[in-house]
């Protein structure tokens, strides 16, 4: 994962770039030949609505997903990648952590376990992050099964175990690799060669990291790639859409995280919780439990269960997906803080799994303050209540006839009145709910509000009253 996403150069000065005009190279544009010749992207790339709708089915009904960055950097726990890459230690001390890791208590089998309980209908693993440690045995660059004393594929058999426990796979792939001779970045403040003056070097990056691209589709078939750092080059150096043609022939139903500059099937925020709702239609948050990617032991600073909790049911209303992130050790176990927190949010999720799967965002915080999720046929409303309300609950402009409240997860019934509607009006009037304090959940509780007919909401401007009668 990154920190900060930094500012692309305008294309105008990429190109430049590429003339050798900033760099004084001379070279010309015949001999730096890295512009991706596809043609410009549409906003499905070839699909009609209906097809990018079928394909995106399972992501935008699964709503939880749970990534998992697992490498070297568990050794001494520091910073995934960027510990060397931002100078905090030498790109040599950083690779001595190739011996300590051991994968020695790694158990796919109970990671897809306690994924399953917590919730989640899919995982992401880190196949390679930017220090360019491939968990698989990849044919070029470093590799955990010839260069640790892991000595073995992990990809292959947590994909195993995630279709055994009937999850979908995903695979996190690093686009850049600050560790291989071939890639011109290698640190904040350090380059190898410019892609204008070597673009033989660049040729060759790009056929090793599309090679390992290929292989992990053949290998390992996942329902979704997400890939990382395409900050460093624009889409026609990266060649994003020759990518992703190549990718989508070998797996047509295969989804894309946004992190292939603008050749992705959906946004991914990361960290904070989008105040606004992203304008994209598919979206996923991913988010860390402490402040730490990887595992860092020192790293205390944790979310409490009830927190992420919140956070989850802000996406949910949001009509968004959560991607929650574990850090496991270098030896493949889980901190006990992180195996609590899944735990918890296992509890919560299985009591009210039919306000959260499968649902599309609520109703706004114009008309009930509080994250809300609507079913996807429209006639059930969830509304998510935190704490102990003081009295009843409102929800202004509901223009739907409650046929009956409940409690989800325990049926308790929920007391619905409308007060203030007359009949001369078009104004629905206020629904009051009075939830059982007997019923409340100790970390979120949800209403089920099921209508005659799909909610319909009340979206006019109040004016002054000219006839009452």
């Amino acid at each position: 994962m990154r920190v900060r996403r930094p500012a692309r150069l305008p294309l105008l000065l990429s190109l430049l770039g590429l003339l050798g005009l900033l760099g004084g190279t001379g070279a010309s544009l015949a001999a730096a030949p890295l512009a991706d010749e596809s043609p410009a992207p549409t906003s499905l790339h070839g699909e009609t609505d209906a097809q990018h709708a079928q394909r995106m089915q399972w992501f935008a009904d699964a709503k939880l997903g749970i990534f998992i960055h697992w490498g070297i950097y568990a050794v001494d726990g520091v910073d995934e990648s960027w510990s060397f890459f931002n100078g905090k230690m030498s790109h040599a001390d950083y690779l001595k952590q190739l011996r300590g890791f051991t994968a020695s208590a790694y158990d796919p089998q109970a990671w897809a376990r306690l994924i399953r309980q917590s919730g989640a209908r899919y995982a992401v693993l880190t196949t390679r992050h930017h220090d360019g440690v491939a968990l698989w045995d990849s044919k070029q660059g470093l590799n955990v099964v010839r260069d640790t004393p892991a000595g073995r594929d992990l990809v292959g058999p947590f994909a195993d175990a995630l279709r055994a426990a009937d999850l979908k796979v995903g695979l996190y792939y690093s686009l850049p690799d600050w560790s291989y001779p071939d890639y011109d970045v290698f640190t904040r403040k350090q380059k190898r060669y410019s892609l204008a003056a070597e673009p033989q070097r660049w040729q060759r990056f790009l056929d090793y990291y599309q090679g390992q691209i290929a292989d992990l589709q053949q290998r390992y078939r996942p329902d979704l790639i997400w890939f990382d750092g395409d900050w460093e080059h624009n889409a026609g150096e990266w060649q994003s859409a020759k990518l992703r043609t190549d990718m989508r022939a070998r797996n047509p139903g295969l989804i894309i995280n946004s992190r292939l500059n603008e050749y992705g099937d959906y946004a991914t925020p990361e960290l904070g919780v989008p105040v606004v709702k992203p304008a994209q239609t598919y979206w996923e948050l991913c988010l860390t439990m402490n402040r730490s990617w990887g595992y860092q032991p020192r790293d205390t600073e944790y979310k409490s269960p009830h927190q992420i909790i919140q956070v989850f049911s802000q996406t949910l209303s949001m009509g968004g997906n959560l991607l929650l992130d574990i850090g496991p050790k270098a030896d493949g176990s889980i901190d006990p803080r992180q195996l609590e927190i899944l735990e918890k949010l296992g509890r919560w999720t299985g009591r009210h799994a039919e306000a959260i799967y499968g649902t599309r965002a609520g109703i706004g915080l114009d008309h009930y303050a509080g994250p809300s999720t609507v079913s996807k046929d429209g006639r059930t409303v969830y509304l998510f209540l935190d704490g102990t309300p003081n009295g009843d609950l409102l929800v202004k402009g509901f223009d739907s006839k409650v046929l009956r409240a409940r409690v989800v997860g325990g049926d308790q019934p929920v007391q619905a009145r409308v007060l203030g509607k007359y009949d001369w009006s078009k104004h629905p009037g206020l629904l009051f709910l009075s939830v059982p304090k007997a019923a409340l959940d100790p970390d979120l509780t949800v209403i089920a509000l099921e209508l005659e007919a799909p909610v319909k909401l009340y979206r006019e401007e109040s004016k002054p009253i000219e006839s009452n009668g």
